[in-house]
């Protein structure tokens, strides 16, 4: 009896070695693919020692063959199934003694060879069993091939003439007994494997979608065109891009960026510039959205927000985020459609007042020379004072219509230097009056543009009377052309007191002037006639150097040539 029990326990060890070497085989670098193989190799060997080393109970071989049959057919798939049962086939026909071992075994071939067919694709797809399942059934498998087992030693025992004893009884209840645990111990340990490799999987895909997410995250935080800093609960930098350390001046002690990350953000900022940010991210670290409008840091002017991190699974707070947007250039745009709008209303202005003023000035100033004629000759000086404000009045009225006119101009080809050589001989005697002088440089191969002959002449005029009245008696006004790049530059520089910084941005803003008697109006219209003419007015000044007016014009390509 104690013989038997012992060659049961060694055919339970060696029935469990093919799982043993699965757990050992089976790690995470393995895949699926190479399981068949396995099976069939290992599960084939275990069948062979269990049927080789099986105990003989009354001339029966007791044995575990089919646990590793069964095992390595259901998670090797037909493959595995084809070559254990060729080796069972192999092994096991050599050693029937008997007709009635010769049925059992046929038997066995013809009824359960089908069942696995059906059993082994819906066993081996995870997805459609799980791991209680899946023991469940293959435990029924096994009490299906006990079942059998005891009907076939029941059958050899009557065939023979034996009758049971307490010792037999006892086997076949230990022998049922490892049978199922066996089973039972394989599809577990197999199955546990299989889920921490799963998980594996799953914590491998989701640390990668992770680093993709954060990827993702910091390359849209270095390419967007805000300014973003966000912080952990702590305080401490965790994502930033150059962006921010641009528009918010951060400390130049870090001069690297991994420098920054981990720094806590009142240390980032440079000393006084930085109190709003820091405030602002303060207030989004106690739960508090804030928005800054504007805030000014040096020459930017910027739009700050913050906002306050929630955790998803808690709702606790996890950092804070601050937005930084330059709109400097917006702002710069407002100032500009500003002064289009205002533009807009000289001109409605001037259109609307044009008449209603014209002719009753017209009518007072011919009555004004009426009276002047009857008026004794000690009083023609008022009158000549009178007669000179409404000619002035009326110039001013002029300006507004050239201003504001939006009618199509009458095009030609011409040279910039005929312009330039037909009022430079009234710009001389006007410096000569003055005391001043002026000097003229004109490149050479000039190509024509489309240009309006009137406009051209006024827009060069204004701007060379403005360098004069800027100059004092010796000053020296140069005029100069120069064709570069498919573009045509006019040059007009005066030695005058130049142009304070904080009067340059307003200079073409109408009705503002430097000069006690302007109107305000010349350098607009100018501005107005250049940008009819696709060109554009640069200026550049140093006080007390004098100022340059760059007027720049674009050459079509057919006209470069």
């Amino acid at each position: 009896m104690s013989s038997v029990l012992k060659e049961l326990l060694l055919q339970f060890i060696v029935s469990l070695l093919p799982v043993f070497a699965f757990q050992l085989w089976y790690d995470k670098d393995q895949r699926w693919k190479g399981i068949p193989i396995f099976m069939s190799v290992f599960c084939g060997g275990s069948m062979m020692l269990c049927m080789l080393t099986g105990p003989n109970l009354m001339g029966y071989e007791v044995d575990f063959r089919l646990i590793p049959y069964v095992i390595g057919s259901l998670y090797g798939g037909l493959p595995t199934l084809a070559v254990l049962t060729i080796i069972y086939t192999a092994v096991r026909i050599p050693m029937l003694d008997s007709s009635w071992e010769m049925i059992s075994f046929i038997i066995l071939v013809v009824a359960f060879v089908p069942f696995m067919l059906l059993s082994i694709p819906s066993f081996k797809r995870s997805t459609l069993l799980g791991k209680e399942q899946k023991e469940r059934k293959g435990l029924l498998i096994i009490s299906i091939l006990i079942v059998y087992y005891i009907a076939s030693f029941t059958g050899f025992m009557s065939s023979n003439g034996i009758w049971w004893s307490n010792t037999m009884v006892y086997v076949q209840l230990l022998y049922i007994f490892a049978a199922l645990m066996a089973t039972w111990l394989s599809i577990f340990m197999i199955e546990n494997v299989k889920e921490k490799q799963q998980l594996y999987e799953e914590v491998k895909r989701m640390s990668v979608n992770y680093s993709n997410e954060v990827e993702k995250l910091q390359q849209f935080i270095d390419e967007t065109s805000f300014g973003v800093i966000i912080v952990d609960r702590e305080g401490k930098i965790t994502h930033f891009n150059a962006t921010a350390k641009t528009v918010l001046s951060l400390h130049s002690l870090y001069t690297e960026d991994t420098e920054l990350i981990g720094t806590s953000f009142p240390l980032i900022f440079q000393d006084g510039h930085g109190d709003a940010c820091i405030n602002l991210l303060s207030l989004a670290l106690d739960g508090k959205k804030n928005t800054l409008v504007p805030y000014v840091n040096g020459d930017k002017t910027l739009v700050l927000t913050t906002i306050s991190l929630r955790s998803s699974f808690n709702d606790e707070n996890a950092g804070a985020a601050l937005i930084a947007q330059d709109v400097t250039e917006l702002h710069q745009l407002q100032s500009e459609v500003g002064r289009m709008e205002r533009l807009s209303l000289v001109g409605q202005m001037a259109a609307s007042i044009t008449h209603e003023i014209r002719n009753p000035m017209a009518v007072i100033r011919g009555f004004v020379q009426l009276i002047q004629e009857r008026s004794p000759k000690n009083q023609e000086e008022y009158f000549k004072i009178v007669i000179e404000e409404l000619d002035r009045a009326n110039m001013i009225i002029s300006d507004f219509l050239s201003l504001a006119q939006n009618r199509d101009l009458a095009m030609e080809l011409i040279s910039l230097h005929d312009v330039v050589n037909e009022l430079i001989p009234l710009l001389s005697a006007d410096a000569n009056l003055r005391g001043q002088s002026i000097e003229v440089s004109l490149c050479e191969d000039l190509p024509l543009i489309m240009m309006n002959d009137r406009e051209i002449k006024q827009l060069f005029l204004n701007i060379a009377r403005n360098g004069m009245e800027a100059m004092d008696n010796k000053g020296s006004l140069h005029i100069s052309t120069r064709y570069y790049g498919n573009k045509i530059e006019l040059r007009i520089a005066d030695q005058g007191v130049g142009i304070p910084p904080e009067q340059m941005q307003h200079l073409f803003e109408p009705f503002f002037s430097t000069k006690t008697q302007g109107t305000g109006l010349g350098l607009p219209l100018c501005l107005s006639i250049a940008e009819r003419h696709n060109g554009r007015i640069d200026v550049e000044s140093k006080e007390g150097e004098g100022t340059a007016f760059i007027v720049t014009f674009d050459v079509p390509m057919e006209l470069a040539g």
